[in-house]
């Protein structure tokens, strides 16, 4: 038997006693975890989810703590007397898997929440509150539209990858301050929104749209460190 998982914005195929390194989860060693489930094989049938199979999880025990390898991002302008160089260590956890669940039954151990505890305190409210002032006033938020300012703070969209403080910056400055914005944008919006401020093809490679789901839902894609992994190439 084997499943296709899905943490930290990517998707893991794995099968009993498996060992994967994903994006760093909350808890200690000997923690249990447990992963939604996009497809699921158990050698004669099949189940794929539409996105989640309904009353699956995989659990698995969280092994160890550690950063991957320092990636070096160097950046130089001719004849602009301009480079910049800089290294990250991507925050990783190493997962055993330990149990394939079906019929919503739950891990038989402990189990911590695959989602740092830190944005979730950090989020938990926030956006939902500017979601919310934004009904109030009129707005429907499932479609896209420009802010001449937040409503209340703006949500921190350097949570979502592939947003680092450059864009975000820039996001600002065409009017985007949060997620339910950056969720309800469409094809012709982001468009637009690159021609103003020129990061073309980014939101749609890093899949702008279903993290802000997953944050708005209290789901982060992506945990977010003390030190940011984003690279702004615009």
């Amino acid at each position: 038997m084997f499943a296709v998982i899905k943490t930290g914005g990517k998707q893991y195929k794995v099968a009993a006693e498996d060992e994967i390194t994903v994006m760093t989860l909350a808890g200690e060693p000997g923690d249990v975890v447990a992963f939604d489930v996009l497809a699921l094989f158990d050698g004669e049938t099949s189940h794929i989810g539409a996105p989640l199979v309904a009353g699956a999880s995989v659990a698995g025990e969280i092994v160890s703590h550690g950063r991957g390898p320092k990636v070096i991002a160097f950046k130089k302008r001719r004849r602009k007397n301009s480079r910049r160089k800089r290294g990250h260590k991507q925050d990783l956890t190493v997962v055993r898997i330990t149990e394939f669940l079906t019929g919503g039954a739950k891990p038989a151990h402990k189990s911590a929440s695959t989602a740092p505890a830190a944005l979730l305190s950090q989020t938990e409210g926030t956006h939902h509150a500017a979601e919310a002032a934004a009904k109030a006033a009129g707005l429907d938020t499932s479609k896209f539209q420009k802010l001449d300012k937040a409503f209340g703070a703006p949500d921190d969209l350097e949570w979502i990858h592939g947003i680092g403080p450059g864009i975000a910056k820039k996001l600002h400055g065409v009017g985007v301050f949060h997620f339910w914005q950056v969720a309800a944008l469409a094809p012709e919006d982001i468009a637009a929104i690159e021609h103003e401020v020129g990061f073309a093809g980014r939101a749609d490679r890093d899949h702008w749209k279903d993290q802000a789901r997953d944050l708005m839902a209290g789901n982060p894609p992506v945990p977010k460190t003390g030190h940011h992994h984003h690279e702004d190439h615009a």
